[in-house]
């Protein structure tokens, strides 16, 4: 079995604000395993783009009462995760109104990519 620190891991996060219980599971995982020393990359695909939203981090919850999403997807950030979005076709998007955590819009051809040479790929 090979050791964390050699897993290269790719979360994809496809859960929005239809399903708010779902969306900080995969931000803590990628912590979890960040701090496994494995190299983690979240996808943001579908509805898991407007999670990408400053508006939509910074007030939806998992939990009544809980942090919001932002919380999760700073922790994720500070151990060593990398967030990416799904460029979607037709959209524009405003750099103004996304996370500063967003570390680049990509394209669904980088993201068949990374599948191919990604040791592990969850779907969250």
């Amino acid at each position: 079995m090979a050791s964390a620190c050699s897993q290269r891991v790719l979360i994809l996060v496809a859960s929005g604000p239809s399903t708010p219980a779902r969306c900080a599971a995969p931000f803590h995982i990628a912590t979890l395993l960040a701090c496994m020393d494995a190299q983690v990359t979240l996808y943001l695909t579908g509805e898991g783009v407007q999670l990408a939203r400053r508006d939509i981090a910074e007030t939806l919850v998992a939990v009544e009462g809980g942090e919001p999403v932002r919380h999760f997807i700073r922790n994720a950030k500070q151990a060593g995760a990398r967030l990416l979005m799904c460029r979607q076709p037709g959209m524009q998007v405003d750099p103004a109104t996304l996370i500063a955590e967003l570390d680049e819009i990509s394209s669904g051809g980088e993201l068949a990519q990374m599948i191919l040479e990604y040791d592990r790929v969850l779907t969250l």
